[in-house]
């Protein structure tokens, strides 16, 4: 029988995958996904998420701004980011 994944698995997926220490653009999720013009369904998919396996503070804007975090607000996700040396800011 064929399953086939939702995109809502794949965004997951492949932020799953983002290394320590490494961020990705709500478009490079998109796009590696499948699905390059869904930046903003990336954004949904990840405010409803809240494992603690998938690092969804890895994921911003394009123009570098953090966005939001589910747990715990952007400050938090900043916090994040600093721990893992990406931002110094």
């Amino acid at each position: 029988m064929f399953t086939s994944i939702t995109f809502k698995e794949k965004v997951l997926a492949v932020v799953a995958r983002i290394p320590r220490g490494t961020m990705l653009t709500y478009k490079q999720v998109a796009t590696k996904a499948g699905s390059q013009n869904a930046s903003r369904a990336v954004g949904n998919v990840l405010k409803e998420n809240f494992n603690l396996k998938i690092p969804c503070h890895r994921v911003i804007h394009s123009d570098g701004r953090l966005g939001r975090y589910n747990r715990g607000g952007e400050k938090r996700k900043r916090e994040l980011l600093k721990a893992e040396g990406v931002i110094s800011n």
